[in-house]
């Protein structure tokens, strides 16, 4: 059931109250395929219901005072699915970019992507970079779009860029080199449609991210959803290795 304003306020007033509302939300977005086919729809009706949740979290994830909003949209690994898939996403991302841009602006939202932008078509590239333009100046949640992106690959693109000035570098420089360079490590990592694995996801970024997984599919996830999750973020201690006495 969806929150009507009023209770929305109420909850959204409860997490600032704790005082450790995350900074860096990551999400990875599951199960838009089996949930449409469990209501006897096309994989592309799921698709399209999980943009409304998009929105819904990102406008909720604003409000509540999440600074960074990491959605993994589409994986290098998606490019193996049909093709007639792989176009409708492509279609869905271009029109999604068009129409919300000017929102996303009004809601002073920051746009950036990470992954291997070269992989997609012309159109896709030229909507994602006037959308980026457009919302550069803005100063509230940045929401990161990441697209054809792997953990492997951004970790392989570091070092190859490393190799080539040919550097020693440590940990902490070795982060200045992934695509995530100039975005904190995300504390809170949440994935829907009940799946126990990061699926390729950020792998440096996430060593000591705490996780949070629910049944809920990517297309039925609304804000009271997001809600839920942060509570129980709120609740955990993180000792990122070592012992709070």
């Amino acid at each position: 059931m969806s929150l009507d304003e009023k209770d929305d306020i109420v909850f959204q007033k409860k997490l600032k109250a704790e005082g450790n509302v995350p900074n860096h939300v990551a999400i990875i977005m599951d199960g838009n395929g089996r949930w449409a086919k469990e209501r006897g729809k096309s994989r592309s009706f799921g698709h399209k219901e999980g943009i409304v949740s998009v929105k819904d979290i990102v406008k909720a994830a604003g409000a509540i005072g999440i600074k960074y909003l990491t959605l993994y949209t589409f994986s290098s690994e998606n490019w193996l699915r049909p093709k007639t898939e792989i176009f409708t996403l492509m279609k869905l991302l271009v029109h999604s970019l068009r129409k919300e841009t000017n929102e996303l602006n009004e809601n002073n939202v920051r746009l950036k992507v990470i992954g291997d932008l070269n992989s997609f078509p012309p159109i896709v590239r030229k909507e994602l970079t006037e959308s980026i333009e457009k919302l550069k100046q803005n100063t509230g949640l940045t929401l990161i779009l990441a697209l054809s992106y792997s953990g492997r690959w951004d970790i392989i693109q570091a070092v190859n860029k490393i190799v080539q000035e040919g550097k020693e570098i440590n940990v902490e420089e070795f982060s200045k080199y992934l695509s995530t360079f100039d975005i904190p490590d995300p504390d809170l990592m949440i994935r829907t449609s009940g799946e126990f694995r990061i699926s390729n996801f950020l792998l440096w970024q996430m060593a000591y991210t705490e996780i949070y997984i629910t049944q809920a599919c990517w297309p039925e996830f609304r804000r009271e959803n997001l809600y839920e999750a942060i509570q129980n973020y709120q609740k955990r201690e993180r000792r990122f290795g070592a012992i709070n006495e």
